[in-house]
């Protein structure tokens, strides 16, 4: 064995070194003082030397007990696995069967749902001992509530569908997935590492919320629990932000998913409140189920906080991987395109399925149908606001967003809260470099005394707002009416698209044939005595008045770009996606805009 010391050291204690050397080692023992080439002092090891080799000039290895080896793992190592086999059991047994009776993963299997499959990969874990020394010395059994694992919160790096994303997962079986200090850092960081990698966040929530008897230490405090939102508030449009609940999720939890781009719920299994019922009932006297409270329908229907709501935990899964696929890694990207395909249902039928009486209702997906990608079409809070429809399809393999009044339901006039979620929409496909597509076919925004209450103004102004500011490639057809206010959210002439096209069945005016007779010429009508001639007036003047609106006269004076046939509108549209695709809009330079 080869040994080489310092320069300053002298012949006796090179021989000292090689002697001592040999005999604890057993070993023919070389010692080269500095830069030498040969060496000062040799000892032989055991009776006789023997020439060196490669082995000699490997350095020792020892075990935890000091003993040599040359491979394989130590007791030290075989105590680690150990201790890494025990957190990866998460908590007491008898929380993982109750997981089963209530049709949940247990969190590690979850995880093994998601990357486990041909294009996914569980790449690391952070965190795996947080809070190990609280919980793991001797005197914690397994069944004990004291078992903190890791504790509660599993986070880490994942391939996802081919593509690497960050992911968070509450453990339920520890502490009710609650959080305490050692996994909000952990949270924090893998916050703080996607605004560095730009890569998307999944997180995977069943959260009862903080964990109260401990919360001095991560509450308040600037790395505390508060700091989720603010990470949240940085991440939002620099990276895909996907929440899927599994549980209840509670107080703090619960805004995670709000803050999160696109949330979804599991019927029978998700809620989300902001307070539990107990503490409602507490607070208000009011007696309700979590159910009724938060559960999946009141955030599909109601509130609009949930953007899908899955059958259960395989079919979250299958809807994440579809949504993702419209989506970029980050807001610097483009999405992902694919080969495109015919759409499900034949264009050629588009002009048939479109009413020429504009009071006519119809269902809007008869045309999209017409004009997407076949299979492609994911529509997002179908539930709420259904008046507007707001969905990911491809045309010809390239993303869009479509934005789509739905005449089926109340006429396609604009509600608060279908403007809301058009807003929205509109607002997280521009941050994603997602181009839009408009079709419109609306009386206008709603009027009324309640409406009015529900903030139609407020919830308007923020739809003209999202449209007026998105710098994505924009496309909006008139399929039919066009009218009031509505042509303004629903990205008409004067919003800066890069086309408004025209179905010969549409029409752009204040208001519709009947409403502007009714305003301008009620007294003139009013005079006629005679029924019939009084009858042929008003369809005169409603005639005349169809002519100034009609498509064509826009077509006539280039208040509209192209007057399509509807059997083209897919070409038309595709032509126009691909040729638009590497325009730069930029907004007047500013910090940012007042409306929210």
């Amino acid at each position: 064995m080869k040994v080489r010391i310092a320069q300053q050291a002298t012949e006796a204690e090179a021989s000292a070194i090689a002697n001592a050397l040999a005999e604890h080692l057993g070993t023919a023992i070389e010692v080269y003082v500095g830069e030498g080439d040969d060496p000062t002092a040799t000892a032989a090891g055991g009776d006789e030397q023997r020439p060196t080799d490669a082995a000699d000039e490997r350095p020792a290895t020892t075990t935890a007990n000091d003993e040599a080896t040359a491979d394989g793992p130590t007791d030290r190592e075989r105590r680690l696995r150990e201790e890494i086999d025990d957190i990866l059991e998460g908590g007491p047994q008898k929380y993982k069967q109750q997981l089963g009776e209530e049709g949940k993963l247990f969190v590690r299997d979850r995880l093994e749902l998601w990357f486990d499959g041909e294009d996914d990969a569980f790449l690391f874990e952070d965190g795996t001992f947080a809070a190990f020394d609280d919980w793991h010395p001797e005197g914690v059994g397994e069944e004990t509530d004291d078992r903190l694992p890791a504790d509660g919160l599993i986070t880490g790096g994942a391939t996802f569908e081919g593509r690497d994303v960050h992911f968070m997962a509450n453990d339920y079986t520890v502490k009710r997935g609650s959080m305490a200090a050692k996994g909000v850092e952990k949270f924090l960081r893998m916050q703080q590492r996607a605004l560095k990698t730009g890569q998307p966040v999944l997180y995977l929530m069943d959260s009862s919320g903080g964990r109260i008897d401990q919360q001095t230490g991560f509450f308040a405090n600037r790395e505390g629990i508060g700091k989720y939102y603010y990470n949240h508030s940085m991440l939002s449009g620099r990276v895909p932000q996907i929440c899927v609940l599994y549980g209840p999720c509670i107080a703090g939890a619960a805004y995670t998913p709000i803050f999160a781009d696109f949330t979804v719920m599991v019927e029978g299994m998700s809620a989300m409140a902001i307070a539990s019922p107990r503490m409602v009932q507490m607070v208000t006297g009011e007696e309700i189920s979590l159910e009724d409270l938060g559960g999946p329908q009141v955030h599909a229907s109601e509130s609009g906080s949930a953007d899908l709501v899955a059958e259960d935990e395989e079919h979250a899964r299958e809807l994440v991987a579809t949504l993702m696929s419209y989506l970029p890694d980050n807001a610097e990207e483009k999405p992902p395109q694919r080969a495109g395909t015919n759409p499900a249902k034949p264009p050629a039928g588009i002009d048939s399925v479109v009413p020429q009486e504009p009071n006519k209702g119809y269902d809007m997906f008869a045309v999209i149908d017409r004009v997407a990608d076949d299979g492609s079409v994911l529509e997002l809070r179908p539930d709420y606001g259904p008046e507007i429809v707001t969905a990911f399809a491809r045309i010809d393999g390239r993303p869009v967003g479509i934005v789509a009044n739905q005449p089926a339901h109340r006429a396609g006039a604009i509600f608060p809260d279908a403007a809301q979620k058009a807003a929205e929409f509109i607002w997280k496909a521009d941050a994603f470099n997602i181009p839009l597509l408009y079709l419109c076919d609306t009386p206008g925004f709603m009027a009324g005394s309640q409406v009015e209450k529900e903030g139609i103004l407020e919830q308007g102004k923020r739809m003209i707002y999202a449209t007026s500011a998105a710098t994505v490639p924009q496309q909006t057809v008139v399929v039919r009416k066009a009218y009031g206010a509505g042509i303004y959210a629903m990205g008409g002439p004067a919003y800066d698209p890069e086309s408004v096209l025209g179905l010969p069945s549409g029409e752009i005016a204040i208001m519709g044939p009947e409403a502007a007779i009714n305003a301008v010429y009620a007294r003139k009508l009013a005079e006629i005595d005679d029924p019939d001639e009084r009858e042929r007036t008003e369809q005169q003047l409603r005639e005349e008045y169809r002519e100034d609106i009609d498509v064509h006269r826009m077509a006539s004076e280039v208040v509209i770009d192209e007057l399509v046939p509807p059997s083209a509108l897919r070409d038309e549209l595709a032509a126009r996606f691909d040729f638009y695709a590497d325009l730069e809009k930029s907004v007047p330079e500013k910090k940012h805009g007042t409306i929210l």
